[in-house]
């Protein structure tokens, strides 16, 4: 016996294009996009300024790290002086030159970097290249900066009449970005470092 295999009808099938599925749009409308574009220009509108405050807030930090060290630097001086008792050191200092310990109205200290000059225990409000707070606060590499170190490191420095002012590169109003250490006038008082004015920062 004989097997029928049928075959399906064809009609006419191998003449046709083949049936299109429907595409789906793929994209953003132009609604979605003008909405990001106003969010974005709202984040950027205020995050713009918080960026450009940054700055003084650093300049501002910077000003505040130096006065903290140069209050630290005063205090240990006056506290190494006081447990010192006024006895000169039997060896020379670092950098030469033996430190008589005096808290009168001139002494010095001996630093592992060198001698500190002092007024009534406190470190002197001493020009640039004459070791005094300036050197006790160690805000350079150096022991005895210059004003071209003081500058590479973001500082300035002027001392005249036992007041040393502080300040920091790139202020804006640089004589209202500063603050002071101010050597003691007197024996048995104490140097003062000023608050820190910021309005020029």
């Amino acid at each position: 016996m004989a097997k029928v295999i049928k075959f399906p009808a064809d009609n006419g099938s191998m003449n046709m294009k083949p049936k299109r599925q429907p595409t789906t749009q793929r994209g953003f409308t132009l609604i979605e996009l003008i909405v990001v574009i106003i969010i974005l220009g709202l984040l950027a509108s205020i995050a713009l300024p918080r960026f450009v405050n940054l700055q003084r807030d650093a300049r501002i930090a910077k000003l505040q790290a130096a006065r903290g060290s140069v209050a630290a630097a005063s205090a240990l001086a006056h506290a190494t002086v006081l447990a010192r008792a006024g006895v000169v050191d039997v060896t020379a200092c670092a950098g030469g030159g033996t430190a008589n310990n005096g808290v009168g109205a001139t002494g010095t200290l001996c630093t592992e970097n060198g001698l500190i000059n002092l007024v009534f225990g406190y470190p002197a409000s001493s020009a640039i290249g004459t070791a005094g707070v300036l050197s006790m606060a160690g805000l350079t590499g150096v022991f005895n900066p210059t004003a071209a170190n003081l500058q590479a490191e973001g500082y300035t420095y002027a001392a005249g009449g036992g007041v040393a002012t502080f300040g920091v590169v790139g202020a804006t109003t640089p004589a209202t970005c500063t603050f002071t250490y101010t050597q003691p006038p007197a024996a048995n008082q104490a140097a003062t470092v000023s608050a820190v004015t910021t309005t020029g920062c």
